[in-house]
């Protein structure tokens, strides 16, 4: 019973990752999405593109690690992947998850640290193609919201691609579809649009 009281209290801690805010729309509303629906979209994504991995996967521990990488932004916060991935803030995403995982049973706080782990270092096929994920519904936000988040945070053209260029190592194929459709937004001038 008292793992189960754990889960619970798991359970109720991350509803707050519903009120973190991300940079970008959801497709057709005026609003922020937040990180849990966040979470939902991309694990949906990777379900929809596993065939187009570049290796073998294991889709069920692509959706695990999916649902967890960034329930650290309860209290990390959210910052946009462009200006994100500095020693600082993973560090404090760290310590938010190490902090989350130990309100579980031990074996569950294990298993879920070592996906994120496993997630965050990106050398596995899973680990691969849940990072290439990551990245879609944000590019697609942008490529179908003029470009909303790209021109508030001032992004170029050259880190919008060199950074999304990591989804070609979890799917070629889907990168050179998204490629081309960022290619065709940038040459109609998606950032150069006013807000």
């Amino acid at each position: 019973m008292e793992d189960i009281e754990k889960v619970l209290n798991f359970i109720i801690e991350i509803e707050k990752l519903k009120n973190v805010l991300r940079k970008t729309m959801p497709v057709g509303l005026e609003r922020f999405e937040n990180s849990a629906e966040h979470s939902w979209h991309v694990c949906m994504s990777a379900l929809m593109f596993k065939d187009y991995a570049n290796e073998a996967i294991n889709i069920d521990r692509v959706i695990k690690m999916l649902l967890i990488h960034d329930i650290g932004e309860i209290d990390a916060g959210d910052t946009i992947i462009y200006s994100s991935e500095t020693a600082e803030l993973k560090s404090a995403e760290a310590a938010g998850m190490a902090r989350l995982f130990a309100m579980l049973p031990e074996g569950m706080s294990a298993e879920f640290l070592a996906l994120w782990n496993e997630f965050e270092a990106g050398e596995t096929p899973d680990a691969r193609y849940a990072k290439a994920i990551d990245r879609v519904p944000p590019l697609l936000h942008n490529l179908h919201g003029n470009g909303h988040s790209w021109r508030a945070h001032d992004i170029s053209q050259e880190k919008i691609l060199g950074l999304n260029a990591r989804i070609g190592l979890g799917s070629t194929e889907l990168w050179h579809v998204i490629r081309k459709q960022l290619e065709e937004a940038f040459e109609q001038g998606i950032l150069n649009k006013a807000l």
